[in-house]
């Protein structure tokens, strides 16, 4: 369904993604004149465009009808899905709020004040994503597209040798022959196994999403993508704001759609604005309202006097919650105060 790949020129491709269309959808229900406008193009060319378009559109359904109408799964059947896994933050106390961790299939976004642990967050899942199932992990790669250059391959390493040393310490682990899974347990594989894009602009953020089913399904394995973060090329200096929403939702729409099909977590990493209402200021995340709706879970990160807190936001099975967590050399882990539940101010 990707505007890359219908039959039209490359020249055409590039001004469309530009533009923000990034899908069949997002061009069902133009006129030729919106579209010549937003692409600076004639109404002659447009108009070309959205016949090539429609008669793509046309081949995929009638292949692919049947196919999407024999899919059908039973409620019982979704609920008792044992492929819905769940990913450990390493901190006990937030993985209970989150029912187990970060979960599969599901698009996860982690937002919070500059230097509240956002981007410490987004390297940890990418190792821990790779842990056994039995240690909280997929046993499986991550993809970690780096938008603000934030990604640190120091940190990352240090987080992994924590990892290791977590797990050659545990009970479980001493007690088998384990040693080919010790052979996989270092830090070297752990840092092989993080693809890390980075990217410079919005317009190769939108190329890269929309690559990324091509990359999935070359690398079965991948079980994890973070984006860190979503927001940078959408916050300041983007005038049209109409233009803006239908690159977000056509982003939104592909990540979701990449989590089910691929049986992966996608995690988010969005920043922290303030929103003022009925006199008074709450702490949110940025993109508006809108962009709000684009995640299945959302987790704000936020300081609650000299500690860490995560708080569950919005999820569409569980009850809203804090827990406050840490930050060590080694990683996300468990604060040293009891769990606690508090509201968000």
């Amino acid at each position: 369904m990707e505007v890359l790949r219908k039959g039209i020129s490359a020249t055409q491709r590039g001004k469309l993604i530009s533009a923000g269309y990034t899908s069949l959808s997002s061009l069902y229900s133009l006129s030729p004149s919106i579209l010549a406008r937003d692409l600076n193009i004639s109404d002659t060319e447009a108009l070309e465009i959205l016949k090539a378009v429609s008669h793509s559109s046309r081949l995929e359904t009638a292949d692919g009808d049947q196919a999407s109408l024999n899919g059908a799964q039973t409620a019982w059947e979704m609920l008792s899905d044992e492929s819905l896994n769940r990913v450990t933050t390493s901190c006990t106390d937030i993985d209970n709020i989150l029912g187990g961790g970060i979960g599969c299939r599901e698009v996860t976004e982690i937002g919070g004040v500059p230097g509240i642990g956002k981007t410490q967050f987004g390297i940890q899942l990418a190792v821990n994503v790779q842990m056994p199932v039995d240690y909280g992990g997929l046993g499986g790669k991550a993809v970690y597209i780096d938008t603000e250059g934030s990604f640190m391959v120091e940190r990352a390493l240090q987080m992994a040798e924590g990892c290791v040393e977590v797990m050659k310490n545990d009970s479980c682990l001493r007690q088998r022959d384990v040693q080919s899974v010790n052979e996989k347990l270092t830090p070297e594989n752990f840092l092989a196994n993080i693809y890390h894009f980075r990217i410079c602009s919005y317009t190769e953020q939108v190329a890269m999403i929309n690559y990324l089913e091509k990359f999935v399904s070359e690398h079965k394995d991948v079980k994890m993508v973070v984006i860190d973060s979503i927001t940078f090329y959408f916050r300041q200096d983007f005038e049209d704001m109409a233009l803006r929403t239908r690159i977000l939702g056509g982003m939104a729409l592909k990540l979701m759609k990449l989590a089910q099909k691929f049986n992966l977590a996608v995690v988010l990493l969005n920043q922290a604005a303030t929103k003022f209402s009925e006199g008074s200021c709450q702490l949110t995340l940025a993109l508006g309202d809108s962009w709000s709706h684009a995640s299945t879970n959302r987790i704000i990160l936020y300081w609650n006097g000299d500690e860490r807190y995560a708080h569950l936001d919005k999820s569409p099975s569980l009850p809203s919650g804090s827990a406050p967590y840490s930050i060590t050399t080694k990683g996300i882990g468990n604060s040293s105060t009891n769990y606690k539940r508090i509201k968000l101010m």
